[in-house]
């Protein structure tokens, strides 16, 4: 009976009642087969969950409320959560922290609002720019003179590490880049 009661439970956590516990797959929508998805993850009440394009596929509105909902279960389990999504509006809505990675490196990491208010990396400003902004409509793509090859570019003298931008921000970058990045950031002040 114990095992029945946490079923129950994940699934009323997760927006489902009672009675979706005893219906076939084919009887649920997008929206609803998600939401069994993270039962499933809660279930075991973990520490971290991974959630891999969790709003991928779904209308706007079941993305809100699936959102809302893993933002709500976060909280009520007290765990942590890799998001991992395409759609930059939600990761920053749903993120405290945020890593930017480009060919299996991470080039960029911090606090959410910090990345997105300051980004450093080339790499990072593109991706950002991508994003639609209806008030920035009439201005047109920025491009960063972003070289995606980049990371192939270091050589064992010139190797990249983390430089510290704010003791919350971290960038990928070798000695050159640095230098470079850090003028524009002393000259935007």
């Amino acid at each position: 009976m114990l095992v029945r009661n946490k079923v129950f439970k994940a699934l009323e956590d997760s927006g489902l009642t009672k009675a979706h516990a005893f219906r076939y797959p084919h009887e649920f929508s997008g929206g609803m087969r998600q939401r069994v998805g993270i039962a499933r993850a809660i279930i075991t009440e973990p520490k971290i969950i991974i959630a891999d394009e969790p709003i991928a596929a779904l209308d706007l509105s079941i993305q809100a409320q699936i959102i809302n909902m893993l933002k709500n279960l976060q909280k009520r389990y007290n765990m942590s959560m890799i998001f991992i999504a395409h759609d930059l509006s939600m990761v920053r809505y749903i993120s405290d922290k945020i890593l930017i990675i480009h060919l299996g490196k991470i080039v960029e990491h911090g606090k959410t609002e910090e990345i997105f208010k300051n980004p450093i990396h080339p790499y990072t400003k593109n991706l950002l720019s991508s994003m639609p902004d209806i008030s920035k409509i009439s201005k047109g793509f920025q491009d960063e003179n972003f070289e995606p090859k980049y990371l192939e570019k270091y050589s064992s003298i010139n190797v990249p590490k983390y430089y510290d931008i704010t003791e919350t921000h971290k960038v990928l970058a070798d000695k050159e880049q640095i230098k470079k990045w850090k003028n524009e950031i002393n000259t935007k002040k």
